[in-house]
């Protein structure tokens, strides 16, 4: 695939290419998103505007993510998309599926392979670090999948930089398939662990980073300027709510919108730009529940993010969270 507007990004080191923009599944197909109509519409428009990488879990509603996507792939020619699917949470109440053991990792990457409906997925994510498995029973597990054609590429998900730097050190010193790809979460309002720990261990290892929640569940669109918008992300997450919805960001996030607005462009747009800029991002996951909120946040990679201006933003969003 090449489209001439959507900017293409090695993954770190490896020679796979990605694009700028992604799509991903996150808490909507399948579960706000459930017209198969609206699914396709999202889904073919991400990919004629170039978009090649699409991000799902087995955990997005307990596989419907990957059922609701893999609908749409099938119409689509496999050799232009790069799927990932990811394994860790709990599937079912049995005590071995969850984690990254052999055993679920084995078990997870068949179930998922069969309700996208592809013989391989491109990217195979480690969704967390999984505190009672080594590292080392989890990379086996990966570099067979990869011989065995099943994945073609393995990442992590939220791993720090020493376990980044850990799994690096175990596969170089083992001759298996390293990890070529972390998918962080990053946005102007959680961007400290990033910056701090897992940037630089990326960039020692050559990895290459796919981000996720980049508008922090639309806070930096200014979604939530006058109030929670009933089904809104935050409404669905107590978490996420207690997490974003601060007296201190909802101050912010007005502030920022007198950058977007001299910028001339939207608050989403150059929150997305920001998060394209940032070292070792190769991709930046979007979500969108409605067509026109792909289309827009594709305006982001018009957007011109000179120096001052991006030193204007990191100073309104310090990195300290």
């Amino acid at each position: 695939m090449f489209h001439k507007d959507m900017p293409y990004r090695r993954l770190g080191s490896c020679g796979i290419k990605v694009s700028a923009l992604s799509l991903g599944g996150w808490t909507t197909y399948g579960a706000s998103v459930k017209a198969e109509d609206t699914v396709r519409s999202i889904i073919r428009a991400a990919f004629e505007a170039g978009v090649n990488f699409f991000d799902i879990s087995d955990i997005y509603e307990k596989g419907e993510a990957e059922r609701a996507m893999g609908k749409v792939f099938a119409e689509l020619p496999r050799h232009e998309l790069v799927i990932s699917t990811k394994c860790f949470w709990p599937m079912s109440d049995d005590v071995n599926d969850q984690g990254l053991s052999r055993k679920h990792i084995m078990e997870s990457i068949d179930k998922s392979l069969k309700r996208i409906g592809t013989d391989y997925v491109d990217i195979y994510f480690c969704h967390r670090p999984d505190p009672n498995t080594p590292i080392e029973e989890t990379a086996r597990a990966m570099d067979d999948l990869v011989h065995r054609g099943k994945v073609l590429y393995w990442g992590s998900s939220e791993w720090s930089g020493e376990q980044i730097r850990m799994a690096q050190e175990i596969c170089d010193g083992r001759n298996l398939y390293a990890p070529v790809v972390e998918q962080p979460q990053l946005s102007l309002v959680a961007r400290k662990k990033y910056h701090n720990d897992v940037a630089p261990a990326l960039a020692d290892h050559g990895l290459g980073a796919v981000t996720w929640s980049p508008l922090a569940s639309g806070l930096l669109s200014g979604k939530y300027d006058d109030g929670l918008p009933e089904g809104a992300r935050l409404w669905r997450s107590e978490n996420l709510r207690k997490s974003y919805l601060t007296p201190e960001n909802m101050q912010k996030v007005k502030e920022f919108k007198a950058l977007a607005d001299e910028a001339g462009v939207s608050r989403a747009q150059l929150a997305l730009a920001w998060c394209l800029a940032q070292p070792q991002v190769a991709s930046v996951i979007t979500g969108a529940t409605r067509l026109e909120q792909w289309q827009h946040n594709l305006g982001a990679l018009k957007v011109n993010l000179g120096d001052e201006l991006r030193r204007r933003i990191e100073a309104l969003f310090p990195a300290d969270k």
